[in-house]
């Protein structure tokens, strides 16, 4: 019997890194396999340069696997076990949402937004609770020349500084057990809106984040533009954050995400994010992305 109370053999123990964060995952009996994910596009699209480590340094595991046995998954307030045949959608969806944890012990913060370097000024459209325009908003404002700090994810330290952002507008393809017939094609929005994807040059030096912008893109808006009070500010941001802990997903049909949150780590959670709302906030109402960042230009 091994420390993890099973009689599985160790089959695969392996670390991945987010910035300063890691993350360990150990995989038990079963056949042999290279990787516990064999791709990694998820992972960068949703979390931003993760990268597998060339040796495991964590003295513990983060996630375990054991492969044989009915399925089931549970969370001891350390590591999330799962057990039996789950396909790689459910891990790939754990992984993000450990490591988020993981990045965030170590003052790192994703948050659910893009970001551009704009007329000299870093601007975070934030997908906030309705997560309405954030893609399109990015695309539109480096079309107008800006440069792109990050798509879908950017990752923010306690200073409020973006230091490091992922790069892929969309995700090309959902793994398995995560498939969604509500989300329309990746391109579409940008066949109505833009044609063809424009090109842009990106931007790695971290940057302070100067506005965050909340979009609201539909074709049956009137052009708008709202300076946002401290309250709204911080439940956009906290929700943004919130969205990496998947508390409001079922992992697979019966099973629902573990809670992995707890009450100190949301205390602290919305102290980062009273600080950080202290910027500049704006929610801006469009019918398509021009007029968003018109909108936008009027108050940079």
């Amino acid at each position: 019997m091994n420390a993890l109370g099973t009689n599985a053999s160790l089959m695969l123990s392996e670390e991945l890194s987010a910035g300063a964060a890691r993350l360990r995952i150990d995989v038990l009996g079963g056949e042999p396999r290279d990787h516990v994910l064999e791709d990694m596009n998820f992972l960068n699209y949703r979390l931003a340069d993760v990268r597998l480590s060339p040796e495991v340094t964590l003295s513990r595991p983060d996630i375990v696997w054991q492969r044989h046995g009915d399925k089931s998954i549970g969370y001891d307030g350390q590591a999330i076990t799962f057990t039996g045949p789950w396909p790689a959608g459910p891990l790939q969806k754990v992984v993000v949402a450990m490591l988020a944890l993981r990045m965030e012990a170590a003052g790192l913060h994703p948050f659910h937004a893009s970001a551009v370097r704009y007329r000299d000024r870093t601007i975070m459209f934030l997908g906030g609770e309705s997560n309405h325009g954030k893609s399109m908003g990015q695309i539109e404002a480096c079309r107008r020349g800006g440069l792109l700090v990050s798509t879908e994810t950017t990752v923010v330290d306690e200073d409020g500084t973006a230091v490091m952002g992922s790069k892929d507008v969309f995700i090309k393809k959902r793994a398995e057990g995560t498939e969604r017939a509500d989300k329309a094609a990746p391109t579409r929005g940008v066949e109505k809106f833009f044609g063809e994807m424009p090109t842009w040059e990106s931007i790695d030096m971290a940057s302070n984040v100067d506005v965050v912008v909340v979009p609201a893109i539909d074709g049956n808006f009137d052009p708008s533009l709202v300076e946002m009070i401290p309250f709204e500010r911080q439940f956009q941001t906290f929700h943004s954050l919130q969205n990496y802990f998947l508390l409001n997903e079922l992992l697979a049909p019966d099973w629902p995400m573990p809670m992995v949150d707890t009450e100190p780590l949301r205390r602290a959670r919305a102290g980062f994010v009273a600080r950080f709302s202290e910027r500049p906030y704006y929610f801006v109402r469009a019918a398509n992305p021009q007029v968003l960042m018109d909108e936008v230009d009027r108050v940079l």
